[in-house]
């Protein structure tokens, strides 16, 4: 993922608002040798047992794929490629507003042409199922969760819901104000404001650089014209993939499709807008709260998109890096030579790699908490782990790191809403879904030596990218943090 499906399971951090994921190498059960086995057993039996993945295209240009586990449940949704991206500063938070209008986070539904509010959630609550949506930088995704006989209803309900919602003024007034309240909650996450500030600053006046809520100002003044106006210019057939997984018959879901998606999407094949490009930028962002009692910081260059060929070997570098905080104990033995060195010299309650990609750029990096007196010692120290990777990284440690990459990829697609969501991602980005054989050998072929040649092209003499928040008066010169990405090469 990206691999795409990658993005949300393995080394990837994916940035819709309020679902952060971060996946965590070293949380795994792989770190305890008597669940090494079993872990690993369980891998292989996954990879034995994948059925296939169809895909059909209809005439409107929208995708269907299926995979069929024979399970009673399963999970079907709308993967569309957009997002905030496709905003400009005027409209910024559209397609998050207009997600909400949707699917409300508690799963209240809003009314359509076909159901009032009520009908809705008394239909839902009958058949037992769980609706969900989400806003990333680049796709907005509508999902629900079933029975398997009752696909046939989840799939018209979807199609009701994202072709016939009425976006009533009173419904829009009242959206209004719960996202204005949520966007409180996110200032009182702070490893959301460092990464939306790192974005900010990495992707300078460019649509990447702006938050996936919008500002406080476009809020309050979306109407109901800019929300049809984004629906009539981006959900369109060749943007949109129907996917499901559980126990689904494509046949079924293909008529489906057919059925409620056919004709309705063609006055939408129109041309596709241009993807945005967005330019980054070595800078950083610092805002000084002494009253704060941790500094957070993230510091990323700049890396590539999905479908780049140095995607793998940065996945493997950033699990080469791992998660630590301190629940995890601490000692020698921990894989990541960061841990080890950052747990000995208590250097920071916490850290977490993170390889966020998008289509055609992304950002590798780091976040970590620390003590005000310690913030200089840990920087240090992750340039130092960075410069490591360049030069002195072994074979023994990419070949563990490349165990765990595969393995975790394969025990977190577990059940069918995982694995509908690998699918609809994997669709959007590629157009077919990447089978687990060959990622398994585009991973099996990432080695030491590849490793330090990738790391050096996106590390050696980078300006980076710095969003620091808290007590940071002891957080370095940024001219000092750029001069730390040289060093002398043979």
């Amino acid at each position: 993922m990206s691999m795409l499906g990658l993005q949300k399971r393995l080394a990837f951090r994916v940035l819709h608002y309020g679902k952060k994921v971060l996946w965590d190498p070293m949380k795994s059960s792989l770190h305890f040798g008597g669940t090494r086995l079993r872990s690993t057993q369980a891998a292989t039996q996954i990879v034995l047992n994948v059925p296939e993945t169809r895909v059909t295209c209809l005439e409107n240009g929208l995708r269907v794929a299926s995979e069929d586990s024979g399970l009673s449940t399963c999970t079907v949704g709308l993967w569309i490629d957009a997002g905030s991206r496709y905003e400009n500063e005027k409209n910024n938070g559209t397609a998050h507003f207009l997600e909400h209008m949707a699917f409300k986070a508690s799963y209240r539904l809003l009314g359509t042409k076909k159901r009032s509010q009520l009908d809705l959630e008394l239909e839902i609550e009958n058949m037992g199922a769980h609706l969900n949506a989400y806003t990333s930088r680049e796709q907005t995704v509508y999902y629900a969760k079933a029975f398997s006989k009752d696909l046939p209803r989840a799939v018209e309900i979807l199609a009701d819901i994202i072709q016939n919602s009425t976006l009533g003024e009173a419904e829009i007034e009242r959206e209004r104000g719960v996202i204005l309240r949520e966007m409180q909650e996110v200032e009182t996450n702070l490893q959301e404001v460092v990464f939306d500030y790192l974005h900010a600053t990495a992707y300078q006046n460019t649509a990447l650089g702006r938050t996936i809520l919008g500002p406080t100002e476009n809020i309050k003044s979306i109407n109901r014209k800019d929300l049809v106006d984004y629906i009539t210019t981006h959900y369109k057939g060749p943007r949109i993939v129907l996917a499901a997984a559980g126990g689904v018959s494509h046949d079924e879901l293909l008529e489906l499709a057919k059925f409620h998606f056919g004709d309705s999407l063609y006055a939408n094949k129109g041309e596709v807008p241009a993807l945005p490009p967005c330019k980054f930028t070595g800078s950083e962002i610092r805002v000084r709260d002494d009253k704060m009692p941790l500094a957070h910081l993230a510091i990323a260059v700049e890396a590539v998109g999905w479908a780049h060929p140095d995607t793998i070997c940065l996945m493997v570098a950033n699990t080469l890096i791992g998660n630590w905080d301190r629940s995890f104990g601490g000692g020698m033995n921990l894989s990541s030579k960061l841990a080890q060195l950052t747990c000995h010299g208590n250097l920071c309650h916490s850290f977490q790699s993170f390889n966020t990609s998008y289509t055609d750029t992304g950002l590798w990096g780091i976040y970590m908490v620390c003590e005000p007196a310690t913030i200089a010692d840990m920087l240090h120290a992750v340039q130092q782990e960075w410069t490591r990777l360049c030069t002195n990284v072994t074979e023994s440690e990419v070949a563990r790191a490349k165990n765990l990459l595969k393995t975790n990829m394969l025990l977190q697609l577990d059940g069918s809403t995982p694995i509908c969501e690998d699918i609809g991602r994997q669709m959007l980005c590629y157009n077919r879904r990447i089978p687990i054989p060959e990622l398994e050998a585009r991973i099996d072929a990432v080695n030491a030596k590849t490793v330090r040649e990738v790391c050096t092209k996106y590390i050696y003499d980078k300006s980076p990218a710095i969003a620091a928040v808290g007590p940071i008066e002891r957080l370095p010169d940024f001219n000092q943090i750029c001069s730390n990405m040289f060093w002398l090469r043979d």
